[in-house]
């Protein structure tokens, strides 16, 4: 009987837990500057450690498709927390707002928020990739 008392208490904060907005996570990253092979200056991702213990594990996020390609089906895209007129690349929100998605299954492309669940991988050191890439992604909504 203690047992599923104690499991009624804990219920809320599990609900909780699902619900949280997992773009404030990412949000726990700073930057310093760092020299690259080359000798260059670069700003290099800090991960938190509430971050890194997210390494590798399997998330999933809300957010806007912004096409890499052409506006066919996206097996490689990035998913932002702002629409499109208001993400990074437009220069109106950080580099923390927005994640390199990989899938083998081709997403439509949409104006619409998507659901995503995948591995969330933590990148400091390939400058071709972003900082937060979510593979094996697939679509929930």
């Amino acid at each position: 009987m203690k047992t599923f008392l104690v499991s009624l208490l804990l219920l809320p904060l599990t609900v909780a837990s699902q619900e949280q907005n997992f773009w404030d996570t990412l949000a726990n990253v700073r930057f310093e500057n760092r020299k690259d092979k080359s000798g260059y200056d670069v700003e290099a991702p800090v991960f938190s450690p509430q971050l890194k213990a997210f390494n590798n594990k399997k998330i999933s996020l809300k957010g806007y498709i912004i096409p890499l390609e052409e506006l066919g089906g996206q097996g490689r895209f990035m998913l932002s927390s702002l629409p499109f007129n208001l993400c990074f690349f437009c220069g109106a929100a950080g580099p923390e707002t927005v994640i390199e998605v990989q899938t083998s299954i081709k997403i439509p492309f949409t104006t619409k928020p998507i659901i995503l669940e995948g591995t969330l991988v933590l990148n400091d050191k390939d400058p071709n990739h972003h900082m937060y890439i979510l593979t094996s992604a697939k679509r929930l909504n």
